[in-house]
């Protein structure tokens, strides 16, 4: 699991470096590059259509980390410290600075199937090794249109990209599963019921359908509206056979879910 280059929050300067040095593994590295690729490039003439997507990146703003386990224990512990790292280091961090994590692509081929359950795997981890309660003002039921995914006590989205999706290539990753995590408070002045959120909105979905070449997805919405739901924008479904009708994640208020770790028991003065 110790692989060099993985299980720490870097930013966006030191993990070029690291992947122009040939410090980091290939499967790092081919993250890194088709995702900067992706956000900075152009499909079908147009732009990546998240434009403050592609903005961040472009001044260097993000944040990365490198999972190489989606279901190893230690591994996934490790990712909810650096989790809990970046949302003590985001708010004065400049700009946008999402966090970007890369997991180690699966060892056997993958289905759509395969990937949803493995997101809401980490997120269900997440949650019960969250540190913090679920914050009182939002609710635990999925269904409920003020919903979203918390962790550290901070609503946020968790948007993802994976290798499954042939035609809506703004959410194509060809290494694996790609998640990037967006706290709420990142999206202060741009949310729906603002004007400049309206205007974001409307150029985004231009964007996604020339982008694309296919309509915006049918789960497509804004948090807070009633009939949009959070959750199955995470990672969008292509074939419902596949996909999960209800969202699979169990939230409870109850706090915390699991015990801490042990602490070792101290040597007496004649175990020596």
């Amino acid at each position: 699991m110790n692989e060099s280059g993985v299980q720490s929050l870097v930013d966006q300067e030191t993990l070029s470096a690291r992947v122009d040095d040939g410090d980091v593994p290939r499967w790092v590295r081919r993250h890194f590059e088709t995702f900067t690729d992706a956000l900075l490039g152009e499909r079908n003439g147009t732009p990546f259509p998240c434009h403050f997507g592609a903005q961040s990146v472009r001044d260097g703003e993000p944040l990365y980390t490198a999972v190489p386990s989606t279901t190893d224990p230690d591994a996934l512990l490790a990712f909810r410290d650096t989790l809990l790292e970046y949302l003590d280091a985001y708010p004065d961090a400049p700009g946008r600075a999402s966090l970007v994590t890369f997991f180690k692509p699966p060892e056997r081929a993958f289905t759509e199937a395969d990937y949803h359950e493995t997101l809401w795997h980490l997120l269900q981890f997440l949650h019960v090794h969250d540190p913090e309660p679920w914050p009182a003002d939002i609710p635990t039921d999925p269904d409920d249109p003020h919903w979203e995914f918390c962790f550290g006590g901070e609503p946020m989205f968790p948007t993802c990209r994976a290798p499954f999706y042939d035609d809506r290539k703004s959410r194509y990753c060809p290494v694996g599963l790609e998640i990037t995590f967006q706290p709420r408070a990142l999206f202060d002045g741009i949310t729906h019921d603002t004007e400049a959120g309206e205007r974001a909105r409307e150029q985004i979905q231009g964007r996604l359908a020339e982008y694309d070449g296919v309509c915006p997805h049918a789960d497509l919405g804004d948090w807070g509206v009633e009939g949009d739901r959070e959750w199955p924008q995470y990672l969008f479904r292509e074939d419902p056979e596949q996909s999960p009708d209800e969202c699979p994640i169990a939230v409870t208020r109850e706090h915390p879910k699991a015990a801490p770790p042990r602490a070792e028991p101290r040597a007496s003065a004649g175990d020596d």
